[in-house]
């Protein structure tokens, strides 16, 4: 069965805060004959998933371990400090790390962000997930520093965020199993990279109708009838010589 036929599917993993519509949309419009299936996946579990088969590609969070892996990197995400709606921060647009010297600071063990020194003081626990960690920052037990993407995913109105521009930043990035770089693999790449359907650098073929017009020999074009002040002269007329004098 050829690529686009009824029966293939594509499925497409990603990580928490990503948000893979506007990929999807434009697949379901070039391929309506192969279903993509999306997979929801924890971030410290995606790579493993990709290694296993259980999905064809997936958006993961930089850094993670390559081997085996190919991976393009696609955009770069602001840092947020997650706090409640009466702390002091709110008062100012932006936060610096050294603002939050006295703040105790949570860790949460599915964290994405890589730190040198982790900033603030260290919480009293390490929460399994970022979700669990938004309920303790909601109950005014520490501050959590995250991808804007999640913080909005996990936006209550008793909470809000600020930038952290000097903050390690996350990088989401498309990764798949080297090994296993199907068609339709190659597909979705080119999707994600911005390329047209008729790209040359694109596998999804145009349509049979534009295939057989782009065959057809293309007719002469006729003179123009209007817009020339000059008439064509014919074939049967001979050229007149000099008159005597």
């Amino acid at each position: 069965m050829t690529d686009g036929e009824t029966g293939d599917e594509f499925r497409l993993a990603y990580v928490p805060g990503v948000t893979p519509a506007k990929w999807v949309s434009v697949w379901t419009e070039r391929m309506p004959g192969v279903p993509i299936t999306l997979v929801a996946v924890p971030a410290a579990e995606v790579v493993g998933l990709l290694r296993d088969g259980g999905a064809d590609a997936g958006f993961v969070r930089l850094p993670v371990d390559r081997d085996g892996l190919s991976v393009i990197p696609l955009y770069v995400e602001t840092t947020v400090v997650v706090v409640p709606k009466d702390h002091a921060v709110t008062a100012v647009d932006e936060v610096a790390i050294a603002d939050l010297t006295d703040d105790e600071v949570f860790h949460p063990l599915d964290d994405t962000l890589e730190w040198a020194v982790r900033p603030g003081l260290p919480a009293f626990t390490r929460p399994a997930t970022t979700a669990d960690t938004v309920e303790l920052v909601a109950a005014g037990s520490g501050l959590l520093l995250v991808p804007q993407s999640l913080a909005r995913l996990h936006d209550r109105r008793d909470l809000t965020y600020r930038p952290v521009p000097d903050a390690p930043q996350s990088q989401v990035a498309l990764a798949w199993p080297t090994a296993a770089t199907t068609d339709l693999v190659e597909d979705f790449i080119g999707i994600v990279r911005g390329r047209t359907a008729n790209s040359s650098r694109g596998r999804t073929p145009a349509s049979p109708a534009v295939e057989r017009a782009q065959q057809q020999p293309q007719k002469p074009r006729k003179p123009a009838q209007n817009g020339s002040s000059r008439r064509a002269v014919p074939t049967s007329r001979k050229k007149k010589g000099n008159r005597p004098r």
